[in-house]
């Protein structure tokens, strides 16, 4: 399973750190977590088939973690020739079908009918999603930042990956995330995180036991040279790396690694 940080950024315009979206890969499995501004252009930056976009798992509907679902539809719409004959999975929280229809009024028809099939899956936290090939299987978990956000663990024939999404302070995350061998998790905010909808450095480190976990969605407050210190020092003692966009690792076996850039 190879993983690639499309956007590693915030809602701020910040040109190495774009906005929320990561790419799964394995075998024919192309999967999407979030795709906010900027991941459209990062699939062909970081030279991969998004032409083969399998699956698409958005978190919320904040604008950045959503901008460039309509523009990837009509690019996978109108730019792939001859016509893609697969499907496209998008799953998401209470709210998809709602969002997909707002968009397609403003932008038009290709939304729901890009010219391929489209399977949309509104998913409740604590409910699991299996490919029907059995490639893999997408577990979910509610946090406390929308009325319907959510997380993801992503479990498939190679290994495992979670992704916070974003998420206020949550006991429930730590044993969701169980074992997982990478974990993307955003830490936005300086401490105390208390009474925000956003991690901060300590409550990360009480969430987080993954094989390599792998910091992303920071906020100008916190200096990404600091961070894994700041980590460190609420408790967490395990491998980590602080992402920017393009960040590649690899999970073979029980290990994730990081991969040359």
């Amino acid at each position: 399973m190879r993983v690639t940080v499309l956007g590693s950024g915030t809602l701020l315009p910040d040109d190495l750190h774009r906005s929320p979206s990561h790419w799964l890969e394995e075998g024919d499995v192309r999967l999407m977590l979030d795709c906010g501004s900027g991941a459209l252009h990062g699939l062909a930056r970081e030279r991969l088939r998004w032409q083969a976009l399998s699956h698409l798992a958005i978190t919320h509907f904040h604008t950045d973690h959503v901008g460039d679902l309509a523009p990837l539809l009509f690019a996978l719409r109108h730019g792939v020739r001859p016509p893609r004959p697969e499907p496209l999975v998008l799953l998401g929280p209470a709210g998809l079908d709602r969002h997909l229809d707002a968009l397609m009024h403003t932008h038009g028809g290709y939304v729901r009918q890009p010219g391929f099939a489209v399977e949309a899956r509104e998913l409740a936290g604590g409910e699991v999603w299996r490919d029907a090939a059995g490639r893999l299987s997408v577990h979910t978990h509610r946090t406390p930042h929308t009325d319907a956000s959510l997380a993801y663990r992503v479990e498939t024939p190679a290994g495992s990956l979670g992704y916070t999404g974003d998420t206020g302070p949550s006991a429930g995350l730590g044993s969701f995330f169980e074992g997982v061998h990478a974990l993307i998790a955003e830490c936005s905010v300086a401490d105390p995180a208390e009474g925000t909808d956003h991690l901060s450095p300590p409550s990360l480190a009480r969430a987080a036991r993954p094989g390599l976990l792998v910091v992303t969605h920071l906020y100008p407050q916190l200096r990404r040279h600091r961070l894994p210190d700041q980590i460190r020092q609420a408790g967490y003692d395990g491998p980590l790396v602080v992402v920017n966009d393009g960040t590649a690792m690899e999970i073979t076996g029980d290990t994730a690694r990081l991969v040359a850039h």
